[in-house]
């Protein structure tokens, strides 16, 4: 009433190169899945971490800044070598801020004349 019938199966390694085909055959989508996620996720994703922190080193006075709690500033102090920047957030009202915490700059300030 329960028996299913039983359909002959060839034994592993019976057929040669069958245990090898079936095992690359196998490793062929993981390695093409890899490789489509390194494409569309991965490289994207380092290109835009790299323009990032070439805008968060090129941060200058005068610039309007976004934090990322929200906060829109304009950069009162920036150093070359520091790693914080000061931030006017509202008139007389000024913050320091780590350089890693900017989310954007929204408007460019003028060039620090030499």
């Amino acid at each position: 009433m329960f028996v299913t019938p039983a359909f002959a199966q060839s034994a592993p390694g019976a057929g040669g190169g069958d245990l090898l085909a079936g095992q690359f055959g196998m490793i062929i989508p993981l390695v093409l899945m890899f490789v489509i996620f390194y494409f569309l996720l991965i490289r994207p994703q380092q290109k835009r971490q790299r323009q990032h922190q070439e805008l968060i080193k090129n941060v200058r006075r005068g610039d309007i800044v976004i934090t990322n709690g929200g906060l829109v500033g304009k950069v009162t102090k920036a150093g070359d070598g520091d790693s914080e920047i000061e931030v006017e957030i509202a008139e007389g009202v000024r913050v320091k801020i780590v350089r890693g915490m900017l989310a954007d700059v929204r408007a460019k300030g003028e060039p620090v004349k030499a």
